[in-house]
């Protein structure tokens, strides 16, 4: 019989082989940790940015029209200003990934993208519009059902103001014409974690 044969490791065999199996696991949940932390971020980012765009474009759009009418001095005015440069403010670059200023580590990006929405909210009300967001995604699926678009609720009665041919909508006691920004088509759907994910 050998007198070599030591006892001593087969007392930690199982720690021995939970310690490598930790070690192996840790090493590969590190790379699919990364790949999947990208993807989701990048898909996260293009919601945001696709929120963000909605906004500016809007406040642009509104800016434009305020400046054509003369009426480039009033509260929607200074919404539409705040709310651009909120959305200015917002990172366009992962600060992560380059070598970033410590303002911009400090930045807390859903408190700024809660004022943001906050001051959408805002200028919407003083336009007289209902402040109404669809994701893109929605839309196509509305768009591929092709049901057929009941009466659009606004939460408000409107009458069709049919004088200029442009189907504009006018809400009653008010001057201010109405646009529709979102195109809710087909039956009312339930509200999923998916339809509030911004």
């Amino acid at each position: 019989m050998d007198t070599d044969f030591d006892l001593e490791s087969l007392v930690h065999v199982e720690q021995t082989f939970y310690e490598a199996g930790y070690a192996d696991g840790h090493a590969h949940g590190r790379i699919h940790g990364l790949i999947e932390g990208r993807a989701l971020g990048r898909e996260k980012g293009f919601e945001m940015w696709e929120e963000l765009g909605f906004y500016e474009g809007f406040a642009r759009t509104w800016s434009a029209i305020l400046v054509k009418t003369g009426k480039a001095d009033d509260r929607a005015s200074q919404h539409i200003k705040h709310l651009l440069d909120l959305i200015a403010r917002f990172p366009r670059v992962n600060p992560s990934s380059t070598n970033a200023n410590a303002e911009e580590n400090e930045l807390d990006i859903s408190k700024l993208q809660r004022q943001i929405r906050s001051r959408y909210k805002a200028l919407c009300s003083s336009l007289g519009v209902r402040p109404r967001l669809l994701s893109a995604e929605i839309a196509a699926l509305d768009r591929e059902d092709g049901s057929a678009s009941p009466r659009e609720d606004t939460g408000m009665d409107l009458d069709l103001d049919s004088g200029d041919g442009m189907g504009k909508r006018v809400a009653k006691g008010s001057a201010i014409p109405v646009w529709k920004i979102d195109n809710a088509t087909g039956a009312r759907k339930a509200v999923t974690n998916q339809d509030l994910n911004f």
